[in-house]
């Protein structure tokens, strides 16, 4: 079962680029997944990063679970609704632009679970 979890919608980042960082920390400790956040390159790891501290957050008001017995349990990303804007081209011509959205999902489990044999 787990502790809590954690959603940010819309997020203006592309779903394949949030995919790349969400992989990146899915079965970490909560304190190894927010360091390796904090000193990845990728823009999308700000609004995960934002998304992992705010699972933390409700696992502590939910259940009173500290944040050193947490683990990210099952972390993923879903597509958006897709913005289409429009670029002039040469000729009178117009190019469409696809401004792809996310909505990123983060659950944390405490240790204890994860290691029993917990879903991932």
């Amino acid at each position: 079962m787990e502790a809590a979890r954690a959603k940010a919608r819309y997020v203006r980042v592309t779903p394949m680029k949030a995919r790349r960082v969400v992989d990146l920390i899915r079965g970490l400790d909560v304190d190894e997944a927010a360091a390796m956040l904090k000193l990845t390159p990728i823009a999308a790891a700000e609004p995960v990063l934002k998304v992992l501290e705010s699972a933390v957050a409700n696992a502590n008001d939910l259940t009173g679970t500290q944040r050193d017995a947490l683990v990210v349990g099952s972390a993923y990303v879903d597509e958006g609704p897709t913005m289409k804007r429009f670029r002039p081209g040469g000729k009178g011509r117009a190019f469409r632009i696809k401004k792809r959205t996310c909505h990123i999902t983060i659950a944390v489990d405490e240790k204890q679970a994860a290691a029993k044999g917990g879903t991932r």
